[in-house]
């Protein structure tokens, strides 16, 4: 059963403070109820449990993590609400402007099983989500947040060429920097982070996933264009109390993962989450010369306490740490041997975090709230690619014709300090219909970022472009929701941030629900967003070919407008739930910065878009959720987009985006999750890319005609979990028809030439793999 919830001081935290729904709306004689159900021993949530007015049989379900609006019935006789929960004592309690049930689990049952899960689209939030739960999180081996996303639909993960292993997201089309990416609320992993941030938080250290499409509130700050992707991770006092968890493949990879939590006393607890993975063994399945996957080790700690006075004060604060290294590049490469003739690739990063939340909310207006949150990162990394040094008289030469043997390498260096601040309080205006925030923000960031390019050899000087900026951003921001008694949610809001370097930022925002019947849910979003792009880092694949980088000099912020909406319909199949849902979302970029391959195939060049230059992204989602049978879990989805940009003079695709994409996944689990089954299909339409040097078309031909497509193809995963009282052993394959990318790797065999390119990968690299694994844990 799913412990996801907030605790019962805990809960307005997230909820009022971090840019979810606000939780607590008028109660008056036509108002709704609203609330939330926990188990009365753990406090963990309650989803599936049942609220209904007394004498009526007007209901609601709580979702995942616990929460319920019931809507007022004219046929209720008193202002109770009685609750129902399998395994659990029914209660009735009085209704109020914010409800909070503890149900007492029923004695006379030995073990609580809840039958009927909560919808992953929740029918409740303002703005577009979807729940990535914790049992749909073992539906695969999830080893890192890149791997959470596989058996979902919205959030497609793609490799950024074919020999570092960096990974990102995309979501509406756009690369994962366009959506925020929060840690329990709180904005996380951004700037220099961005190539490899999937990989620095462990799947067993994950909760759950919210993924918001479109704009959603303006708490969060300026940056999010396409959406939010929210982490929660373990909580100190609702997490087991010992979580072991080991994988391994067939590729030699092994991780461990050991989270630990202890009740200290009434008041306190912790959580210790701590994980390591490596990979030593060399491996090149199609035989070019070059790693299919670099060898990495990583390490990674997070610390956290939690401290709930048990009325109105939460405090929460952790502290974490990551080192890790990579090395690919040719077989025969090794690091730090001088003289060594192959072609590799080093990174190095080392990252600190720490943060704090404090709440108080007042112990008799639920609604009312002051928040205060804090955070600070440093993030270090050394990366080189090409040759290695001779020894250390050698220096990078930018001219190697006077003679010798010469090899060219370029070195990628950055720094990053981040600190955030944000105070925050919300309250009601006259009645809970209309709740209310304000509050105030300071961004700090400091980025120093060093890129090397030349050839090695005894003298001479190489070509160095060093970036370097210090943002100072205080911000303020308003946002008032209104919600009727029947069916409408309103949440307005807008922020203005002053940056030291590009001025004003305004960022209006706007989400609308509107509960059209009892089952179907409309909802619109429109809104504003500004980013400062890295230029560097957001395109770390393209280091990995011989195409030079080509910056312009004041490359200007990013400013995009996103407009969209979904629909939702609940309906039953066998008399189960079912889901369909829609949406479909327009981005379009006022200003951006665009990496442009396609103008001149031999060099990467990144400039704002120009004068009457054009870019957005279009994107629809179908998708349907049933249980035809019980046990039987399906859902399949189809994604069309259109993701343009104008690169010289042309409107053209947007590289490595596929236009359509077909996603199926079926679950089956039998009577108490003793085995479980699952199996995910996946088929991706044409890639648009921009070929190297070896497909050069005549200088003057259009551009257009460089864009080459990639083949279609499909890809197949599957996993078999048994389950014990306190042991789950599962195996499972990935890419089980054996699916590779033919020479992802251009002129692997001349990796020093001009014509080399690793950076225009579509496709799997290693084809089949498989793993077993195992959890372990003691509630």
């Amino acid at each position: 059963m799913p412990a996801s919830s907030r605790s019962h001081a805990l809960s307005a935290l997230p909820l009022l403070l971090l840019g979810a729904a606000p939780a607590a709306f008028a109660q008056s004689s036509a108002a709704p109820a609203r609330g939330e159900v926990t188990d009365g021993a753990t406090r963990a949530a309650l989803p599936g449990a049942i609220v209904r007015w007394l004498g009526t049989d007007q209901a609601a379900t709580t979702d995942e993590r616990g929460l319920f609006v019931l809507p007022y019935s004219t046929k209720a006789t008193s202002n109770r609400l009685v609750i129902n929960a399998l395994g659990y004592r029914a209660d009735t309690v009085q209704a109020g402007p914010y409800v909070r049930i503890a149900l007492k689990a029923n004695a006379e049952l030995q073990e609580v099983v809840i039958t009927d899960r909560a919808p992953s689209y929740s029918s409740l939030t303002p703005t577009h989500t979807q729940v990535i739960s914790s049992q749909d999180l073992t539906k695969s081996a999830c080893c890192n947040l890149a791997e959470s996303f596989e058996t979902n639909a919205s959030v497609e993960v793609t490799t950024t060429d074919a020999a570092s292993g960096a990974k990102q997201i995309q979501l509406l089309g756009l690369d994962g920097s366009y959506s925020l990416l929060t840690v329990d609320n709180l904005p996380a992993l951004r700037g220099l982070s961005a190539p490899y941030r999937l990989n620095y938080l462990a799947g067993p250290w994950i909760e759950s996933i919210d993924i918001i499409k479109g704009m959603g509130s303006v708490v969060n700050g300026y940056e999010s264009i396409s959406g939010q992707v929210n982490v929660r991770l373990k909580e100190p006092d609702k997490t087991d109390r010992l979580l072991f968890n080991v994988y391994a493949n067939d590729f030699g990879k092994f991780d461990v993962n050991l989270n630990t939590s202890a009740r200290i006393s009434p008041k306190w607890s912790t959580a210790l989450l701590l994980h390591a993975d490596h990979l030593g063994n060399r491996v090149d399945r199609n035989k070019d010369n070059f790693l299919d996957l670099p060898l990495a080790t990583q390490y990674n700690v997070l610390n956290k306490w939690k401290y709930k006075s048990g009325k109105a004060l939460v405090r929460e604060v952790g502290v974490g740490a990551l080192r890790e290294t990579r090395q690919g590049g040719q077989l025969g490469f090794r690091e730090g041997e001088a003289g060594n003739p192959y072609y590799g690739i080093t990174q190095q990063t080392t990252r600190y975090n720490v943060y704090g939340k404090t709440s108080y909310t007042w112990p008799t207006k639920p609604y009312q709230s002051l928040g205060v949150l804090a955070s600070a990162t440093s993030h270090g990394f050394r990366s080189a690619f090409g040759g290695s040094q001779y020894g250390p008289d050698f220096e990078l030469v930018t001219d190697p014709s006077h003679g010798g043997h010469y090899r060219p390498q370029r070195q990628y260096n950055g720094e990053q300090r981040t600190g955030l601040a944000t105070l925050l309080f919300q309250s009601a205006l006259g009645n809970t219909a209309h709740v209310y925030r304000l509050g105030a923000t300071y961004l700090y960031d400091d980025y120093r970022e060093e890129l090397r390019s030349g050839y090695y050899a005894p003298t001479a000087t190489d070509q160095v472009r060093r970036l370097a900026r210090t943002e100072r951003v205080p911000g303020a921001f308003a946002e008032y929701t209104y919600q009727n008694s029947r069916n409408l949610t309103v949440v307005a809001g807008a922020r203005a941030d002053y940056h030291n370097l590009y001025g004003w930022f305004l960022t209006p925002r706007l989400n609308v629900k509107v509960d059209a019947t009892k089952s179907t849910v409309l909802r619109l979003a429109a809104g504003r967003g500004y980013r400062v792009a890295n230029p560097i880092a957001e395109n770390t694949g393209m280091l990995v070919s011989s195409r030079p980088f080509s910056i312009a000099d004041g490359l200007q912020p990013e400013r995009a407008w996103n407009l969209g909406g979904s629909f939702s319909q609940y309906f039953t199949v066998a008399g189960r739930q079912a889901t369909f849902v829609a949406d479909y979302y327009h981005t379009f970029f006022q200003n951006q910065v665009v990496a442009d391959p396609y103008s001149v195939p031999s060099l990467l060049i990144i400039r704002n878009l120009g004068a009457g230059g054009r870019s957005y992204s279009r994107s629809f989602q179908a998708e349907v959720q049933v249980e035809p049978v019980k046990g039987l879990q399906a859902k399949a989805a189809y994604k069309w987009l259109d993701v343009q940009t104008t690169y010289g003079a042309e409107l053209l695709p947007k590289p490595l985006t596929p236009q359509h994409r077909l996603f199926a996944n079926v679950g089956y689990a039998t009577a108490f999750d003793k085995w479980r089954a699952d199996l995910t299909a996946q088929w991706y339409g044409r890639r648009p890319y921009a070929p190297g040097l070896h497909h050069q078309h005549d200088a003057g031909s259009p551009v257009a005609e460089r864009v080459l497509y990639s083949p279609r193809y499909a890809l197949l995963n599957a996993q078999l979990t048994r389950a014990f009282k306190r042991l789950d052993v599962y195996v499972g394959v990935e890419n089980l028809t054996n699916y590779r990318q033919r020479n992802p790797i251009d002129a692997a065999d001349q990796p020093f030439g001009p014509m080399f390119d690793a950076a225009m990968n579509w496709g799997p690299i290693y084809g089949r793999l498989t793993y077993v694994g195992l959890r372990f844990r003691l509630e």
